[in-house]
């Protein structure tokens, strides 16, 4: 099988899995779509060395949070503001209600919290592996995941004020 092959089948197999994970991080479909490619391409890049590595899935996934943490402090995305819309997916869960305030919550973290927590949580990888991932250390990730968490906390606790206020009207 040629290099080319190889490629393509690795990621034709692997983008709704990359797509799961660049959504919860930029909370937009078509922005996740986009992280993906700038992904694969800067994969294709590196094919010849990366399919060599011990875990070719933790180090695509890496290029993808670079990707989006690069975007996050490039001008684009301070520049551009796309819709605010619902995403057109189903909810795999039975509460639509919950997930939407966690999707909103989630939207309200800090770029680099809002990574830590997608790696942590999402991903399911543990401390030391995250800080792999994001090239710190683990002190950092445990401050960020308690960050973002409180944010997360706070976010979802002003919304349930807000229900129960309009409740209570």
């Amino acid at each position: 099988m040629s290099l080319d092959e190889e490629y393509t089948a690795y990621v034709s197999g692997r983008l709704p899995w990359l797509r799961q994970i660049a959504y919860p991080l930029c909370q937009d479909w078509h922005r996740a779509d986009d992280l993906v490619q700038t992904a694969i391409t800067r994969l294709y890049v590196k094919w010849r060395h990366a399919r060599l590595a011990d875990d070719l899935d933790a180090y695509v996934r890496v290029i993808l949070i670079r990707v989006f943490l690069a975007e996050q402090r490039g001008g684009w995305f301070s520049r551009v503001r796309l819709t605010s819309t619902l995403p057109h997916s189903s909810f795999e869960g039975s509460d639509r209600d919950t997930a939407m305030d966690l999707r909103r919550a989630l939207a309200a973290v800090p770029p680099r919290q809002r990574v830590t927590l997608v790696l942590r949580f999402h991903c399911d990888l543990s401390v030391e592996q995250t800080a792999r991932t994001l090239g710190c250390s683990t002190g950092t990730v445990k401050s960020q995941t308690a960050r973002g968490l409180a944010t997360l906390r706070s976010v979802l606790g002003a919304q349930d004020t807000r229900v129960a206020h309009k409740e209570e009207c």
